[in-house]
């Protein structure tokens, strides 16, 4: 099933268990399985009442037979997204990478590379 939703936008690509499968195959192996335990659904998107279960069901089955899946689906997750940028935007490192709308109108989306990367 999850597989197949990014057809219902017209994109062929892979599912969110195969984005993140292979997401976690290239990291370190030493770290592998606290990925594996620890899946963070967020945004709106994720607000589907089986979106976990189906997740759940595929990456357990991509993943080895050893290793122990969590998928984490916070109540406020419709939020989490706005959350995590506001907390972000409030750091005083994260300062130095706002971009004015003034910056962003005489330079366009060039500016966020040469501010943020």
């Amino acid at each position: 099933m999850l597989r197949d939703r990014p057809s219902f936008i017209g994109m062929e690509s892979a599912g969110i268990h195969e984005t993140t499968y292979n997401s976690i195959m290239k990291c370190d192996i030493d770290i592998r399985k606290d990925l594996y335990a620890n899946n963070v659904l967020s945004g709106g998107s994720t607000i589907d009442i089986a979106l976990k279960m189906m997740f759940q069901k595929e990456i357990t089955a991509l993943a080895p037979s050893t290793m122990k899946i969590k998928i984490i689906a916070p109540p406020e997750r419709k939020y989490s997204v706005w959350i995590g940028g506001s907390i972000l935007a409030s750091l005083s490192t994260f300062q130095q990478m706002w971009i004015s709308k003034q910056e962003y109108d005489e330079s366009g989306p060039s500016i966020v590379h040469r501010k943020c990367f």
